[in-house]
């Protein structure tokens, strides 16, 4: 008996934890699976992805930069997938339609609220970047009901057609854009959505939206502080986390989707903070 296949699918993709963390909730939870990551060529990603379901393939992660392909080769879309234009998960469903979800904000805001207790409702959040990592958690973000959702980018028309195509699910949180150097003054929590961090870049930021009691949340992880929490630390900041969290979280969430099992995520970040 061979064990039901998936996969986490990106360019470049040797440095993804995804096949430890599925790795260790097969262990927990007792299922038989192989869990394996794919480079996808950067101009064949559908290609990838139908020989990867034509070998029998089970269930495939997506990470950067094919979260907005993903949703668009879809044919059809859950509803947390479709508000985020962006999908990190894909499967076919009991009639082999290939089916597209977004576990990204989900996986961010479990591990924001359950895991580091940070208190959404009525905060003052400034996301940074405009890119499919942040179209997948602005949804769960403004269903927290935040006091303001702030949303810069270096392209602050970019920022802008996410705040229209977000103003319906924006309920009573004010929702704006702007681009990184005109946030200036402190936000209860900062969530750091480009990639900035992996390139050891920053974006533009003035020091003057850290304040003793903000919250950081970069995105990326790394073994390491990552280079945009350093930065927030030296500004001040007494609270910093990477994504390792929600990296955990939205892979649970992934794999309930696929096995109908919902593993534990604490003990897989506890192993993964001292691989």
């Amino acid at each position: 008996m061979t064990n039901d296949l998936y996969a986490v699918v990106g360019n470049p993709i040797s440095h993804s934890k995804s096949p430890r963390i599925h790795s260790l909730f097969a262990s927990q939870t007792g299922e038989a699976l192989e869990y394996t990551a794919i480079q996808a060529p950067l101009d064949d990603f559908p290609g990838t992805v139908r020989q990867f379901f034509e070998r029998g393939g089970q269930g495939l992660n997506v990470t950067v930069p094919f979260k907005e392909d993903a949703w668009k080769l879809a044919e059809r879309r859950t509803e947390r997938a479709e508000k985020a234009g962006a999908a990190n998960t894909l499967y076919q469903d009991g009639a082999g339609v290939l089916t597209a979800d977004n576990t990204d904000g989900c996986g961010l805001i479990r591990d924001l609220i359950r895991n580091h207790g940070v208190r959404l409702e009525g905060a003052d959040i400034l996301v940074l970047g405009a890119g499919g990592a942040v179209r997948g958690v602005l949804g769960p973000l403004l269903a927290e009901r935040p006091a303001s959702l702030t949303i810069a980018n270096r392209t602050p028309a970019r920022a802008q057609a996410l705040v229209e195509l977000f103003s319906p699910a924006a309920g009573t949180s004010q929702l704006t854009a702007c681009g990184f150097g005109q946030p200036g003054a402190p936000f209860d929590l900062i969530i750091n959505g480009t990639s900035a961090s992996l390139q050891g870049d920053l974006p533009p930021l003035s020091p003057a939206v850290i304040g003793e009691e903000t919250v950081v949340y970069d995105m990326m992880y790394s073994l390491q502080t990552t280079t945009f929490n350093q930065w927030a630390l030296d500004q001040g900041a007494q609270t910093v986390y990477d994504g390792l969290g929600m990296l955990v979280e939205q892979a649970a969430e992934s794999f309930r989707i696929w096995r109908g099992v919902a593993p534990e995520t604490a003990p897989v970040i506890d192993v993964l903070r001292n691989d």
